[in-house]
Order: structure tokens, then C-alpha cells, then sequence
């Protein structure tokens, strides 16, 4: 009788261990297989909403309205870093919206002909724009993709405000000192408000972007005294996901 029990209750235990341990391994499928075979994902490269970082420069390109704002290419250019924001409408189309810092530089040729801003030469001098953007997109993709961004062309629209702007300047120093360095902040002359079009051509995480600014680049009495300066940059974005 003692025997029958023990073995009794040594079956039960048994048992009850393999369940515990059955129910557990369900369990942890069952958790497997609902997040990642059964629940679709409403957020990614291809999904309804997608967003992540991205880092462009572009080149100015392009000659100004008439001499005295000839620029040294190669160094005038445009730095972006920003967030992106996608919403799929189909797989053909989708829109968004970035919203990104840049900082504008337009560095000045030295030469006879030089007016902006004035007519004295230097070593080296340059006009820089610290701005806040804003961009409007329509996405236009090509090709089927999976989850994938893909090939796919965007028609842009943009629109800043300048945070702060620079007008800095090196020459010899005549009190001894090598190089004398100076920095003009806050310049009355130049736009606040700049705005433009623009078009981005690319592919998975790289992009070919052209913008051409629409504002003028002076205002007030400057927008008469000046020549416009280069309407058009040209350039390459990285994303970041």
C-alpha cells in the first residue's frame, strides 16, 4: 500500500512537472509567433509612416545676376542635418515632411570687380546663414520593393528662417600679430525668410538633391545695390535608419 502511493504520488508529480514545463514552451510560441508572424507593423522604410535622420551638403552652383558677387565654387556650399517624415498613401505615392538645420556659406572671390559686401579685399571672406527649415514633399516611387525605401523621385518645397547670419573676414594684422580675423554679426542686408523649389532623386539611403532658392538673397536698400547672388545648389543626402 505504502509502495502504491509512492509511486502514486511520484506519477502526479511527474506529470505536473511536464505540464508546467508544456505550458511554459507554449507560452513563449505563442508570444513568438503573434509578434513576429502574425501582428504587422504599421512603421517602416515601406510601411504607412516612416521617419529617421538624414546629413546633406550641396554645393552652390550657377553664377550670380552680374559682377561683384563672384564666388569661389568648391567652398560655397550648404550643410543640412535633419528628420524626416514619410506617409505612404500607395505604392506609388506617398508625402511628407522635413524639418532640418542648415548652415549656408557663400564664400567671396577676391578681385577688381568685387562689391558685395563692399569693395575692399581680403585674404579670405565669406558670408554665412545659420537657418531653421521646413520641406514639404510629394514621393514618387518606382518599382516594386518590399519593406524596403527603394528607387523614387520628390517634388520639394521649401521655406527657412534665419536664426543668424555672419559676414567674417581675414586680413593681414597691423599690430604685429600675423592675421587679424573679424566677424560681423547680425547683417541688416541679407533676407530673414528665404524660400525655394527643389527636386530629390534617390535610391535605399542615398539621394541626389537640387534646390533653387526663389527669395531673394538681400533686402532693403542692398536688394538694389547688390547683384543676386547664386540661386541654384546641387548636392547628396545620406539617410540614417
Amino acid at each position: 500500500m505504502r509502495i502504491k502511493s509512492l509511486l502514486l504520488t511520484s506519477g502526479l508529480g511527474l506529470f505536473l512537472g511536464l505540464s508546467v514545463r508544456t505550458t511554459q514552451a507554449q507560452r513563449v510560441l505563442l508570444r513568438a509567433d503573434v509578434a513576429e508572424d502574425t501582428m504587422r507593423t504599421s512603421s517602416g522604410p515601406n510601411r504607412a509612416y516612416f521617419g529617421h535622420l538624414y546629413l546633406g551638403y550641396a554645393p552652390v552652383v550657377g553664377r550670380a545676376s552680374g559682377p561683384g558677387a563672384e564666388l569661389q565654387f568648391g567652398r560655397s556650399g550648404e550643410l543640412q542635418v535633419g528628420v524626416r517624415n514619410k506617409f505612404r498613401l500607395t505604392q506609388t505615392v506617398a508625402f511628407g515632411a522635413d524639418l532640418r538645420y542648415a548652415r549656408l556659406a557663400y564664400y567671396l572671390a577676391q578681385n577688381d570687380h568685387k562689391t558685395v559686401p563692399t569693395t575692399t579685399r581680403y585674404e579670405r571672406e565669406h558670408l554665412t546663414l545659420s537657418q531653421l527649415q521646413g520641406e514639404a514633399f510629394v514621393r514618387l516611387n518606382a518599382g516594386r520593393r518590399g519593406n524596403a525605401i527603394g528607387h523614387y523621385l520628390d517634388l520639394l518645397g521649401w521655406s527657412g528662417w534665419v536664426m543668424g547670419s555672419a559676414h567674417y573676414y581675414q586680413e593681414p594684422s597691423l599690430a604685429g600679430a600675423k592675421k587679424r580675423k573679424v566677424t560681423e554679426r547680425g547683417l541688416g542686408y541679407m533676407s530673414r525668410w528665404p524660400y525655394g523649389v527643389g527636386a530629390r532623386l534617390g535610391s535605399g539611403r542615398l539621394a541626389v538633391v537640387g534646390r533653387y532658392r526663389l527669395s531673394d538673397a538681400f533686402m532693403g536698400d542692398a536688394k538694389n545695390r547688390y547683384p543676386e547672388l547664386p540661386r541654384w545648389t546641387l548636392g547628396l543626402e545620406l539617410g540614417w535608419f
